[in-house]
């Protein structure tokens, strides 16, 4: 078996989501999405801190399988990715997402 470094989460500056304090705390994030919008799934509205206190968070997984960092649904950026606000319903999105 292999094992693949997952690239981290370079920067977040969605203010909404309760993983986000002073950077992401989430132990790994998940992309998804659809329509073009590459949505960060693992973002949650609430007011209460999430994660875990000392993390460098991660993608986890990637359904976005038509970003140029996708192989085999793994994300392969290798400078991170960098999540913030997306527009209309979307809360948040991964800005690293190219469409391929």
């Amino acid at each position: 078996m292999t094992t693949m470094e997952m690239p981290a989460v370079h920067s977040c500056t969605v203010t909404g989501c309760s993983y986000n304090h002073d950077g992401c705390h989430a132990f790994a994030i998940t992309v998804g999405g659809s329509n073009g919008s590459a949505d960060c799934g693992t973002f949650v509205p609430l007011s209460t801190k999430g994660g875990l206190p000392k993390v460098v968070a991660q993608v986890g997984a990637c359904s976005r399988a038509d970003c140029t960092f996708n192989a085999n649904l793994e994300c392969t950026a290798s400078g991170g990715v960098r999540i913030g606000a997306g527009q209309d319903d979307h809360a948040a999105n991964c800005l690293t997402y190219q469409a391929g």
